[in-house]
């Protein structure tokens, strides 16, 4: 059964279509927004919706993959990035398990549509899911076989109406909410009316039924979706442009109604709006311990040597109530963000295909250099409340060095930050540069007991686009990530496009709260346009027990 939200009784709801505002605060201050969904309702178990998407016409499908929207790069002079380490002496303690290919170019009946695929996924109870911008599917988790798809991403949203149905512009997100049990997806619209599309497994088994919503994003384009669970909503940041020039307008944190989405009952969205916080990325909770009560969702946002750090308290039962503070400014090592010299004016858009070059990662057999998404922090902040404390797991891209004021390689700089409910402090960071290659579109994230394990692509003048991953245990001097080992080593260039990620996804497996699970792009063959492949691998430290 559908419901449809056709009006609300409540003065203190306003619709994000109308873009009105129901609290405005000083001009520089986030301005509260609340409206219902704009529709929800149960979908058939997505093993049936897979016949009956396999009997459609695909001529009402639409997809389009958006230019590249940059946001201004937060750096002073370049400086040589603090906390560098150059040397991984003590090998790679973990074990890989499971190591196949996703969607991709190598699966046989799928062909790559657009680049990048903004690969996400995440493990569950006993199944893997991996969404590449406007396909997903499922796999075994125990033996990397394919149990559903590949499914076109609005697939999922079969019979709902509207664009969640006949728009398929990707941007997805896959989160599991392990508490719960329940997977969480999501991809947004491109062209008006700008949507929010979510669906929230019955259960822990991804081919069966969803309760799919629809929330109104209003007159702008709120790009580059990113989610977190906590356990009083599903928080998402956006980056908004100008529905007409993509100019860029600032920043959106919303919380959607964690609590009826999981009930399939109607949903309200709290969202804050602000002209200076874009690029933030929301807490993703993992682990069995839930935050402390009350405790708000962190948006964490890239500053100049420094990362900004918002509170977000939500409030379904009083919505005026709910508040986005901050920033909480943290100081931390100096960094210059990798191909900083590349960046054009902030909110510009580098268009697929331009005639300039756009990308400064290097890679070998090709001229074309690809994008490495500096200006933001990538895709998870990782949290977990260890009862003792909580950490915050975060990444992004830095310059290895500057040389002649020129990027010489770039790293991985990562954080581990603590005392977030009292005063957030920076445990440990690092710039993970162990050679001159180039290092970036990464993605972290802790283990039960503390180990960290990050995930990312690595290239240079020498060498393919690669998958490699590395990581840490508490022993492990601190600042410091062991010696990387190779996922997969990439066979060929890419070609035709500088656009590469735009995000990759590292999760920790549910059932021992242990196993990482890391998913992203490589190429394997040689050919001019949409050509890339994924991989999907699994490891785990020997010092992790589940608990």
């Amino acid at each position: 059964m559908r419901w449809w939200k056709v009006s609300i009784s409540l003065l203190l709801i306003a619709s994000l279509t109308t873009g009105v505002a129901i609290r405005a605060r000083a001009q520089a201050e986030p301005e509260l927004r609340v409206s219902a969904e704009v529709g929800h309702d149960l979908s058939p178990a997505l093993r049936d919706l897979a016949a009956a998407v396999a009997a459609r016409p695909r001529s009402g499908v639409h997809g389009e993959i958006l230019p590249l929207h940059r946001l201004p790069i937060a750096t002073g002079a370049p400086t040589r990035p603090g906390a560098l380490q150059t040397r991984a002496k003590i090998p790679f303690a973990a074990t890989i398990g499971l190591n196949f290919d996703g969607l991709g170019a190598s699966m046989p009946g799928f062909a790559p549509l657009y680049t990048p695929p903004d690969t996400t996924g995440a493990a569950g109870a006993t199944q893997y899911v991996q969404w590449v911008n406007t396909s997903f599917a499922v796999f075994d988790k125990a033996t990397g076989n394919l149990i559903l798809g590949p499914m076109d991403g609005n697939a999922l949203w079969l019979g709902f109406g509207g664009g969640c149905e006949f728009r398929n512009d990707g941007d997805p997100i896959v989160n599991y909410d392990k508490q719960a049990g329940r997977w969480m997806l999501s991809q947004f619209t491109s062209k008006p009316p700008y949507l929010e599309c979510v669906a929230v497994s019955q259960t822990s088994d991804a081919t069966g039924a969803y309760y799919r919503y629809a929330f109104a994003m209003g007159a702008n384009l709120a790009d580059y979706p990113h989610a977190g669970v906590w356990p009083d909503a599903y928080y998402f940041s956006f980056n908004m442009f100008d529905g007409t020039t993509s100019a860029l307008l600032g920043g959106r944190a919303c919380a959607f109604d964690r609590i009826a989405m999981l009930a399939g009952a109607p949903a309200t969205q709290i969202c804050f709006d602000s002209t200076n916080t874009f690029g933030m990325i929301p807490s993703d909770w993992d682990g069995a311990t839930a935050p402390p009560a009350g405790s708000p969702d962190y948006f964490v946002q890239m500053a100049a040597n420094s990362l900004n750090i918002y509170s977000f308290h939500t409030d379904f039962t009083n919505p005026a109530s709910a508040t986005f503070t901050g920033p909480f400014n943290l100081p931390v090592a100096p960094f210059t963000p990798a191909c900083a010299d590349n960046q054009p004016v902030g909110g510009e858009i580098a268009r697929a295909g331009a005639a300039v070059q756009q990308g400064c990662v290097p890679q070998h057999g090709a001229e074309l250099k690809l994008e490495e998404l500096s200006d933001r922090l990538m895709y998870r902040a990782a949290y977990r409340n260890f009862t003792t404390h909580e950490s915050l797991v975060i990444t992004h891209a830095v310059a290895r060095a500057i040389l002649a004021k020129k990027p010489a390689g770039a790293a991985i700089r990562w954080y581990e930050l603590r005392g977030l409910s009292i005063t957030p402090t920076v445990f440990q960071q690092g710039a993970y540069a162990p050679n001159p290659q180039w290092r970036w579109m990464s993605s972290g994230g802790m283990d039960a007991v503390g180990d960290i394990a990050i995930g990312y692509s690595v290239s240079s003048p020498f060498l393919f686009p690669a998958i490699r991953v590395a990581g840490r245990t508490p022993a492990d001097p601190a600042g410091t990530l062991e010696a990387e080992t190779t996922v997969v080593d990439g066979a060929a260039p890419q070609l035709g496009s500088y656009r590469w990620g735009d995000y990759s996804a590292m999760s920790i497996d549910p059932a021992d709260d242990c196993t990482f699970w890391y998913t992203t792009e490589y190429i394997a063959r040689r050919k001019d346009g949409p050509n890339w492949n994924t991989r999907i691998a699994s490891f785990k430290y020997p010092g992790c027990v589940a608990p």
